[in-house]
């Protein structure tokens, strides 16, 4: 899985340099759940008066951990926190044995950090349907524990990995009127990816002092303009979780008015949800597809993923094709609101079509040298409100069907 396929060609050329962030440190461990030779465990532990929020998958089918997240997230609390994640079992599927093995898990790790079995949040990412073998967790939680380091944050992101061909880091700094305050997140994800409220895993920690209730308002809407708008395969994971710690070390208040917080954890969730598309199984080319003058923002995000969900448009991508008619393709099957003579197509600057046929001034050439960039922009203008999206997505490859049809071998 992590490192059995060639890094992504439109990785970073390295993982950020993330800061410490006071209150959180950081643990990893082999554990062999299902990999061998490499660390498939992580611990994050966060300072007594962490504020702790959630955004979690919608499936129908989601797994314990997520099941258990769910029905701690929203309770207050004084002590410490933490965050235990194994990569190679999703513990999804498993039915009593997954509600056991996540309690397992939770309460070992608890004792272990004598905090309260309510604070302890577990993931799991991998294959689905298997039992998760959780005494090889609760077995190197000791380990665990005294190994924890404030400065192993990019070991966390690498123990988390699946199918993933980089670690996933981001990071930023605001000035407030308090002070300066930090905030750094590391996630997982490659395929599966079509999130449903926030995406494969991801968590963010920052040291300023937010109350649970403002941070989790500010995530979940962030969650819906960043996470919420990526797809990979347009298929949603079972274990989609993302976790945000607030320690309060740095004594700078945040407040639901505090709008420079806001911008600047806005992008770190963009960041990382970008490098999760860059980093999709197979993919050569990172795509914005913009969409704009629709009756709605509803109406233009369901034409946009309409688009980024194309097989027929992502394989022409792959093949630097630029057929255009696939996107008109996408407009007119999607079930939103769209008439056929007012739609403007543009790849990148080059405007394809308008008022229903290609643009006259058109020439195959020009959309086909955009086809061989590696980041490409398609715009949409429907022409009819205005209502805006922009998602992300990337090609589809036959690299996509030489990871997933082995997966589990």
């Amino acid at each position: 899985m992590a490192g059995k396929y060639p890094t992504s060609p439109l990785a970073p050329t390295s993982f950020p340099a993330l800061p410490v962030i006071d209150g959180v440190r950081f643990a990893t461990v082999e554990a062999g759940v299902r990999y061998k030779g490499r660390k498939d465990v992580m611990l994050a532990a966060l300072a007594p008066g962490s504020t702790m929020a959630g955004v979690f998958t919608r499936s129908a089918t989601r797994s314990a951990p997520v099941l258990d997240c769910q029905e701690k997230i929203g309770l207050d609390s004084t002590s410490g926190a933490a965050i235990v994640v194994n990569s190679g079992n999703a513990n999804a599927f498993t039915g009593k044995n997954g509600i056991e093995a996540t309690r397992a898990v939770t309460t070992a790790a608890a004792a272990a950090l004598g905090i309260e079995e309510s604070r302890v949040f577990s993931s799991s990412t991998g294959v689905i349907g298997e039992p998760l073998p959780h005494e090889r967790v609760t077995a190197k939680l000791s380990d665990l524990v005294a190994a924890l380091d404030e400065g192993k944050i990019e070991e966390a992101a690498q123990a988390i990995m699946t199918t993933d061909t980089f670690a996933k880091g981001s990071t930023t700094e605001v000035s407030l009127p308090g002070g300066t305050v930090k905030i750094a997140g590391i996630a997982k994800g490659s395929g599966m990816i079509a999130p449903d409220m926030a995406t494969m895993l991801v968590y963010i920690f920052t040291d300023a002092k937010v109350e649970r209730s403002v941070l989790q308002d500010m995530l979940s809407a962030l969650t819906d303009v960043t996470f919420n708008c990526i797809t990979v395969d347009s298929d949603t994971s079972t274990s989609d979780t993302l976790l945000m710690g607030a320690t309060g070390a740095s004594g700078v208040e945040v407040t639901a008015d505090s709008t420079a917080f806001l911008d600047a954890l806005r992008g770190v969730m963009m960041d990382l949800a970008h490098q999760v598309v860059k980093d999709g199984e197979g993919a050569t080319k990172f795509v914005e597809i913009h969409v704009s003058g629709a009756a709605s923002d509803t109406d233009a995000k369901t034409h946009a993923m309409s688009i980024a969900n194309s097989p027929l448009i992502k394989t022409a991508i792959a093949g630097e094709d630029p057929n255009w008619g696939r996107v008109v393709m996408a407009i007119g099957k999607s079930g939103a609101l769209a008439d056929r003579d007012l739609l403007t197509i543009r790849f990148d600057d080059i405007l394809v079509a308008e008022n229903g046929w290609v643009s006259p001034n058109y020439k195959e050439d020009q959309g086909a040298a955009v086809m061989k960039q590696q980041e490409i922009r398609i715009s949409v203008d429907l022409g009819l409100g205005g209502g805006t999206c922009t998602v992300w997505t990337c090609d589809l490859t036959h690299g996509y069907i030489s990871i997933n049809a082995d997966y589990r071998s």
